[in-house]
């Protein structure tokens, strides 16, 4: 059966189809004459406003990021990497003499023995310099025996790892024998970027092969989104998968804001909840790798992030700033006059507004100038200059292995100083003796110590160093009954032991 009326009503969707379109199209030219009175005067209120504005006509609204695309993504590259991993034997059955008895040898090397297993895996790096300078991140990398980096047009070139640094997730590489320039993208300045502003992400998501995808600048400053020390990323909706890891963030200049580095996923996949390292503190590390000398300054000083009930105690309009509530003694904070109940609001004119903000601020800066830092106190604004410097071997590590029949055998310890706390990411104003490692089927280990505890306590004394903990366990060899007590996670945790 067919309806007698669909020619007619045809036409009548088609002259409706065409009243909605003339509608719509009258709208976004009223609604762009709305936006977009006075051009001029928006770009002498704004010096930004010409670079960052909403189209203002179909033309503009048809426009394609394929010109940006040509100019960015070959210098985005695949990174395969093999890893060879020992793997122990599936049953120890075989080393046993009894069945050595039937079976000889023959299966010592199948199943006594352990076995050689190759992992490979697959991420994505960005080339910062004609001459095959490559940045990726540090897990794309990390404990790889062999990497082949594959270029967008296909060639293919073995790289060597210049350097690593797993506390900001950011690896180098370097192309072996290239012969020729090869594309590269531009560093940006990552402190310029607003939230808002166009992005791409180009990486080898799952695999599939060069992909690109485009988003916007969701926030900034994004911290406690993975386990690294220096977290200050840039958050996206661009869509990034497994496999864009490494690969890069550009603006809508073609210049590198970021390295993408993490997603928030409950599947797997992307949930337009993307990280990127920014460009900024990429530079940074990238050049302290290339020199062999990577270096942070450091504050020393700590701090929290301004609560509303602090902002309100504080006389504060609205809770920002970091409130210093520590300063360490001769610590370049303490010589640029920071003092505790100070409010650091700005680094070099970059606003903070929680510890790992600050730490980020500082880390990202150079060693050997001045920082200058806008603090409130007793709420008014004040300006002071600190100089920027590496943290201090003060007091010596004196690092040492501990032996004998004590519950601190097979500990491995050293006096805690700013240098040593940056290296292994824990607050650099951390005092006292700490535990780097515990050695396996050791003393400690079965009394239940950790690489982090701080010893406190042995036998009702207080350790305040290496050499006075020395000297207590020394005191205590012939014991059997030992108490002791030790930091962990803030918490002091105390328990008697027989040996």
């Amino acid at each position: 059966m067919s309806d007698p009326d669909r020619p007619n009503k045809t036409r009548e969707n088609t002259v409706q189809a065409k009243w909605i379109s003339t509608i719509l199209t009258v709208a976004m030219i009223s609604m762009t004459v709305i936006v977009g009175v006075n051009p001029m005067a928006h770009a002498q209120n704004d010096e930004l406003a010409v670079d960052r504005r909403l189209p203002t006509s179909q033309a503009e609204v048809k426009m394609s990021f394929s010109p940006l695309v040509k100019q960015t993504a070959p210098a985005v590259v695949n990174i395969y990497t093999k890893k060879v991993v020992a793997e122990r034997a599936r049953t120890p059955f075989f080393n046993d003499p009894f069945f050595k008895q039937f079976f000889g040898n023959r299966f010592g090397g199948a199943f006594g023995a352990p076995r050689q297993r190759v992992e490979r895996s697959l991420g994505s790096g960005v080339i910062v310099s004609g001459d095959g300078t490559v940045v990726t991140n540090h897990h794309v990398i990390s404990g790889a025996s062999e990497i082949r980096v594959v270029l967008h047009d296909n060639r293919e070139f073995d790289a060597d790892l210049v350097g690593s640094d797993e506390r900001t997730d950011l690896a180098v590489l370097k192309l072996r024998d290239v012969d020729n320039e090869l594309p590269a993208i531009p560093f940006g300045d990552s402190d310029a970027v607003e939230v808002g502003d166009l992005v791409l992400a180009i990486g080898n998501p799952f695999g599939v092969g060069q992909t690109v995808t485009s988003g916007i600048v969701s926030a900034l400053a994004r911290a406690g989104v993975t386990g690294q020390d220096f977290q200050s990323f840039i958050q996206t909706d661009a869509a990034i998968n497994p496999g864009n890891s490494g690969g890069a963030l550009v603006d809508i200049d073609g210049k590198l804001i970021g390295v993408n580095s993490a997603i928030f996923t409950k599947s797997g996949g992307s949930n337009g909840i993307g990280f990127a390292v920014p460009a900024n503190m990429v530079k940074v590390v990238m050049r302290g790798l290339i020199s062999g000398d990577l270096r942070r300054p450091w504050l020393g000083a700590a701090g929290q992030a301004v609560t509303a009930d602090l902002a309100s105690s504080l006389d504060l309009d609205r809770p920002h700033g970091v409130l210093i509530n520590k300063v360490r003694e001769g610590s370049p904070a303490a010589r640029g006059g920071l003092q505790s109940g100070d409010v650091v609001i700005a680094v070099n004119g970059l606003a903070v507004d929680n510890p790992n903000e600050l730490k980020f601020r500082i880390a990202t800066l150079e060693l050997d100038q001045d920082a200058e830092l806008l603090v409130l106190r007793r709420g008014v604004e004040t300006v002071l200059v600190m100089p920027l410097e590496v943290a201090p071997e003060l007091p010596a590590r004196d690092e040492s292995v501990i032996e004998g029949r004590n519950p601190f055998s097979g500990t491995k310890i050293a006096n805690m100083n700013p240098a040593l706390a940056d290296e292994i990411g824990v607050d650099t104003l951390s005092e006292g003796v700490i535990i780097l490692a515990v050695a396996r089927d050791s003393l400690a280990r079965r009394t239940r110590l950790k690489a982090g505890d701080y010893i406190v306590e042995v036998n009702g004394v207080t350790i305040d160093s290496v050499a006075h903990f020395k000297e207590v366990i020394r005191a205590g060899e012939s014991r059997r009954e030992w108490r002791i007590a030790v930091k962990r996670d803030g918490k002091v945790l105390t328990g008697e032991f027989t040996l």
